[in-house]
């Protein structure tokens, strides 16, 4: 795609590196950009600016956070003896859309993939376990997406802390095989984490 201006090309290599973005519409957004008064262009830059500058992770659940401890993790109203374990920052979003979960959540970053190089250690594995270790957590809920992966790293912090006395379980199957949970509706989302089973239970689906 040949283009007049070399700092339009640059513009457009760079947003089409986002998700999702071809360098079509990577162009169309560049080309409203400046449309757009200055102002405005500038406003967009500098969010971005201190999205990377000054994000912080919350010290307790490892979500995004503006400050040392996330807002669900500071609520007094929350259970913290209820821990939901997810994959990342859009599955602790999607929950909250539903409404229906008052524990605390601990965010992994992603999950075991040896195919992909992801192994435990470049998880949030450790602090999960030393959090149940530690007491105070009466049920951990695994809510990884059903895929192998997503199964293979339940199953391994489950042996990580089967013998903690705690209470596991896993979000009921209202969620397709293979589904992300970020893609699930609100509701079939809310009654697989009202309607979740013993975590022992989904053992025979490995």
């Amino acid at each position: 795609m040949e283009m007049s201006s070399k700092l339009l090309e640059k513009a457009v290599a760079e947003i089409s590196q986002l998700p999702g973005i071809g360098r079509r519409t990577a162009l169309r957004l560049a080309l409203h950009l400046l449309k757009q008064p200055e102002e405005q262009a500038l406003h967009l830059a500098n969010a971005i600016k201190k999205l990377r500058e000054d994000i912080r992770y919350c010290t307790k659940c490892h979500n995004i956070s503006d400050n040392e401890v996330c807002e669900i993790c500071a609520n007094p109203r929350r259970d913290s003896s209820l821990i939901c374990v997810v994959e990342d920052v859009r599955d602790v979003m999607a929950i909250e859309n539903t409404g229906l979960f008052r524990g605390l959540y601990h965010v992994l970053g992603g999950k075991i993939s040896p195919i992909d190089g992801i192994g435990p250690s470049q998880l949030t594995i450790a602090p999960l376990v030393d959090k149940v270790r530690a007491g105070g957590v009466k049920e951990l809920i695994f809510a990884l997406s059903s895929t192998m992966e997503g199964d293979t790293t339940n199953f391994y912090i489950y042996k990580q802390i089967k013998d903690s006395g705690i209470v596991t379980s896993a979000i009921a199957r209202g969620i397709a095989i293979g589904d992300e949970l970020e893609f699930a509706d609100e509701v079939t989302l809310g009654r697989s984490i009202v309607q979740r089973v013993p975590f022992e239970n989904s053992l025979r689906n490995i």
